[in-house]
């Protein structure tokens, strides 16, 4: 077996964690951030996401540096958020937000955004905008409130998770599924790729 290098996702999301694992890229550590993610006045969303994903880097960077067990490693970073009528939907923490999220998008179009950074061992940060266009079924009220029931809401941009329950709410997608889930797979692979992770050895490393 090859030795390959390390990969850090700087996140503690258990979905991007999955995502990256299904990539044949499974981290070799989880370095979750704590950084003031309000967007600046004016701030567009695709601003937004692109600037948070490279701060998240910045600051996974930081810590790397009292981390010899991880020296050398690339960092993978992402974030995302929901847009629908010109506002940014936040990721619900309370009931009220995700019942204010849903009656939102309940027969709307919206958009999901991330952003995705990767940095190589020389911190050379590279960053990658993807969107993606739903649109939601008209929600009964039963709909709603057995979706806020069943409590997977919680935590997640725009109050749903497509992977979830909500998936029968989507009566059409454009663009990537993983980016609606939260790291989109092709550009993720595609930016590892360009920075020099070897992203198919570890492929080979699986057989």
């Amino acid at each position: 077996m090859t030795d390959r290098p390390k990969l850090v996702l700087a996140s503690a999301s258990p979905r991007r964690h999955a995502l990256l694992e299904q990539a044949g890229c499974a981290p070799d550590a989880l370095l979750p951030t704590d950084i003031d993610e309000t967007p600046r006045r004016g701030e567009a969303a695709r601003t937004l996401v692109q600037r948070l994903a490279k701060e998240k880097i910045e600051a996974a960077l930081v810590t790397l540096k009292s981390r010899s067990d991880l020296a050398g490693a690339y960092i993978v970073s992402a974030d995302t958020v929901v847009a629908c009528t010109g506002r940014v939907l936040p990721k619900a923490e309370t009931l009220a937000d995700a019942e204010a999220c849903l009656r939102l998008l309940s027969g709307r179009s919206h958009t999901v955004m991330t952003g995705v950074a990767v940095a190589n061992p020389q911190g050379t940060i590279r960053t990658r905008l993807v969107e993606t266009r739903l649109r939601f079924k008209h929600l009964s009220l039963d709909e709603i409130n057995a979706y806020l029931d069943s409590g997977e809401w919680r935590g997640k941009a725009g109050g749903y998770a497509i992977q979830g329950l909500a998936g029968v709410f989507a009566l059409r997608l454009v663009g990537s599924y993983t980016n609606v889930v939260g790291l989109p797979l092709y550009e993720t692979v595609s930016l590892l790729e360009g920075a020099g992770f070897p992203v198919r050895g570890t492929w080979r490393e699986n057989l």
